[in-house]
């Protein structure tokens, strides 16, 4: 329930013809394996925790914080309703820096993989260098999660996948964010084991 379903279809299902065949019960919800949801206002709050989050990282959530509670309610019912105009009317604020700042403060970002307990990676990251140089998907994995990388004269063992799709490692970062993030303003990246066939 907490993370998003082309996540999950990165992670658990990308080399399937269908991603699952799913079973619903009625009486026994299996607690020990499923956050259990009580509410629709639960997955709002959730969401809107996430967006802050994300906020605060970007623009020290002064964006967020100068918006009305009806602009929060506009985005998750956008969401909700399935109405990208009602969201992005309010996201693209989200979206937004100052020209002279080159990109976010941070980018928000959090990086799974299935090979590992931990479940995912989160760290601070400038979508910027020092020498004013944009930092790209490549540095980010070098720097986070060296693994993902193979060798330049190694066999390639992963494959890194954002929404069904796996960027070059030389695309910018900033990019990524602003047309890759997911709604909760998270660029979500999956690292899987390079398929065999």
């Amino acid at each position: 329930m907490h993370y998003p379903i082309g996540l999950l279809f990165d992670l658990l299902a990308s080399s399937s013809a269908l991603p699952w065949n799913i079973t619903v019960h009625f009486k026994s919800f299996p607690e020990k394996d499923l956050l259990h949801c009580p509410s629709k206002d639960a997955v709002e709050a959730h969401f809107m925790s996430c967006m802050k989050e994300a906020d605060a990282l970007k623009h020290k959530s002064q964006v967020i914080n100068e918006m009305q509670k009806k602009d929060h309610k506009q985005l998750w019912m956008g969401l909700q309703n399935d109405r990208f105009d009602q969201f992005w009317a309010i996201n693209r604020k989200l979206m937004e820096y100052p020209a002279e700042e080159n990109g976010f403060r941070y980018i928000p970002f959090r990086i799974y993989q299935t090979t590992t307990e931990r479940p995912f990676i989160q760290k601070l990251f400038r979508p910027v260098a020092a020498d004013g140089q944009l930092h790209t998907l490549g540095d980010l994995l070098r720097e986070v999660c060296p693994s993902a990388i193979s060798p330049e004269d190694g066999e390639k063992k992963n494959q890194v996948m954002i929404h069904g799709i796996e960027p070059m490692l030389e695309t910018p970062l900033q990019w990524l964010s602003e047309h890759l993030s997911y709604p909760d303003n998270f660029l979500h990246i999956s690292i899987i084991p390079q398929p065999t066939d």
